[in-house]
């Protein structure tokens, strides 16, 4: 239920209040990969294209308390490989917006996920592992899409960037520094695309006050954590997110 200036419906703020610590919790780099439900809860009750549009302001939030914190701790290196080619994802997702589906585009993210996270289990790799620039290019490209679809960044290039094992406070400084350039970018394709709208817009203002909150906590926790610990949940935030989005495609 929406009227003229802002969503209503109780069952939504049911779900998007969880929706919108869990991205916050993500974006700090704690339980990374988790942040990749938010926009599927919300659209139990909306549709996925309004949901991620009411996520873009409350996004914004989190990059700037996440970058005041975090900024001066990212790997340059892989930034510059990963950026540039994030951007052709974000830019290529504009492209094709609305030609294909948000279940489709969901259902090969999910597999996309599980079949990398069924490959580490399977290998049981050890130690720190580099895959070639080209893999992350491609992984950063494939990134920008989902993010700029459905704020579904997470999953490809965390195939590329846990294998290599950095300390939790770079890794999710680059993470950060990742996604609110990715995030920045989508404003203008998002209101050339209708998007951006009023009810969308006093929806986001109203969750506002929540999105640093995810954050704060995460970020606690990032610099408290072992390594160990940190990567076992940035995996089981894989497992659980790729089931979902495979889940939510086939149903869709």
């Amino acid at each position: 239920m929406a009227n003229d200036w802002l969503i209503a419906d109780p069952l939504f703020y049911a779900v998007a209040v969880p929706a919108v610590l869990l991205m916050g919790l993500s974006k700090s780099g704690f339980a990374t990969g988790f942040g990749a439900l938010a926009v599927p809860l919300m659209a139990l009750t909306v549709p996925v294209p309004q949901a991620a549009a009411i996520m873009m302001p409350l996004l914004l939030a989190m990059d700037v308390v996440t970058l005041r914190r975090l900024r001066h701790h990212p790997d340059r290196r892989l930034l510059k490989l990963l950026l540039p080619w994030g951007l052709v994802g974000s830019l290529l997702g504009w492209a094709v917006f609305g030609l294909l589906s948000a279940a489709w585009v969901a259902a090969l993210t999910g597999a996309l996920a599980l079949a990398f996270v069924a490959w580490q289990l399977l290998w049981r790799p050890t130690g720190r592992r580099v895959a070639p620039d080209g893999v992350g290019a491609a992984c950063a490209v494939a990134s920008g899409f989902t993010s700029f679809v459905a704020h579904a960044g997470g999953p490809p290039v965390l195939a590329y960037l846990l294998p290599q094992k950095l300390p939790p406070l770079v890794f999710s400084a680059t993470m950060a520094v990742l996604f609110a350039a990715l995030n920045a970018s989508k404003w203008v394709p998002y209101a050339l695309l209708g998007l951006i709208d009023l009810p969308t817009m006093t929806t986001a203002l109203v969750l506002l006050p929540l999105a640093p909150v995810g954050v704060w906590i995460g970020v606690r926790l990032t610099r408290h954590i072992a390594p160990t610990w940190f990567y076992r949940l940035a995996w089981a935030g894989m497992l659980l997110t790729g089931t979902k989005l495979l889940w939510d495609g086939l149903a869709g």
